[in-house]
């Protein structure tokens, strides 16, 4: 069973290039740590202190040998500390999902993911 790690942002709208390089820097980062990075989403319209990462796992005991080896990868902790040296985080929220696997992986095996027709 896969599990996605959702988390939900809350961002100065006033510093949001920041939290796009942040989201940059975790592209590297993240699945050399063993985590498959979905995504990370900034605002575009709408909501502006609203961003979201998704990154999933094989199992909770996947993600928790992620968080291991993240507080020791030294491109990891130097993200974090440009998160608190700049404050463009004001808050962070984490909820655990399980992907319905006919709603979901069916579209990416069908390379059909990022088209909306047909949903």
């Amino acid at each position: 069973m896969t599990i996605t790690c959702f988390i939900r942002y809350r961002l100065d709208p006033a510093k949001l290039d920041s939290f796009r390089l942040y989201a940059q820097n975790w592209a590297q980062i993240i699945p050399a740590c063993g985590g498959q990075l979905v995504g990370y989403f900034l605002p575009y319209e709408g909501c502006n202190v609203e961003g979201f990462g998704l990154i999933s796992f094989a199992s909770l005991a996947e993600y928790e040998a992620y968080r291991q080896r993240l507080k020791q990868d030294p491109a990891a902790k130097q993200n974090f500390k440009f998160a608190q040296q700049e404050g463009f985080i004001l808050a962070e929220y984490r909820t655990f999902l399980e992907a319905e696997a006919q709603s979901y992986l069916s579209l990416v095996s069908a390379g059909q993911a990022n088209d909306c027709r047909h949903l």
